[in-house]
């Protein structure tokens, strides 16, 4: 991928431009992402103008302070589009079904950051399970050392990637990873449920951390789950 450039050579004279960086053909310059967490897309007729001094060539980092214009007005005006995009009027032609097919509606407080905690997650492993390196990614689940409700953070270090059933039996105790980084699988697992060979099996072996050592998971996340989940 060269980015629309002609060359290697002219995508690199570009990155150079945008990080006002001389030229250096030995750098290896770090491409970075940012991740967009819940995002909204309004319809066409809602689109909001960019302001007069927006940069026409910005690739990353712009940003308005939403306390004084023109950051405010911008902010005023995207409230205001979403006002508009939901209808009253519009959930009273919905034809009310003979037979009751769902209960009654609950607030739900959603987790900051989950979708990003995920993402993360994912590509901090490589898209492979800490135990078994499955790599059929809809098996896949970031789970939390230590719980969101807890107190742990959404943060790589406080992940794993494990399939399906390990996230499982690691929320639940059944499984844990030593500070050392072992999976230790409880004894309870075959007295609960007369079965779990399977998982016996992994039973001391070394999980597949991160390379990156600020991505691989936390010593004290992990002695927290080995004192506070693990049934032992």
């Amino acid at each position: 991928m060269k980015n629309g450039a002609r060359s290697l050579e002219e995508m690199r004279t570009r990155v150079e431009k945008y990080r006002e960086a001389g030229e250096n053909r030995l750098a290896d310059y770090e491409v970075g992402c940012i991740i967009l967490a819940e995002p909204f897309f309004l319809p066409r007729d809602l689109w909001i103008p960019e302001p007069d001094n927006w940069p026409k060539h910005t690739v990353s980092g712009k940003t308005y302070d939403l306390a004084v214009q023109p950051g405010k007005g911008i902010w005023e005006k995207v409230q205001l589009a979403l006002q508009t995009m939901v209808q009253p009027e519009e959930a009273s032609e919905i034809p009310k079904p003979d037979v009751a097919r769902y209960g009654d509606g609950i607030l739900v407080h959603p987790r900051l950051g989950q979708g990003a905690f995920r993402i993360m997650v994912t590509d901090a492993y490589g898209s492979r399970c800490a135990v078994t390196q499955e790599r059929v990614l809809p098996v896949l689940e970031a789970a939390h050392i230590q719980p969101y409700s807890a107190g742990g953070e959404q943060a790589v270090w406080n992940g794993l990637l494990l399939r399906s059933d390990f996230h499982k039996l690691f929320d639940a105790g059944y499984l844990t990873v030593t500070p050392e980084l072992n999976l230790e699988v409880s004894s309870r697992i075959q007295v609960d449920f007369e079965n779990g060979h399977e998982y016996r099996e992994h039973h001391g072996s070394r999980i597949h951390a991160p390379d990156e050592p600020g991505q691989r998971p936390d010593r004290a996340m992990l002695a927290w789950h080995n004192e506070n989940r693990f049934l032992g």
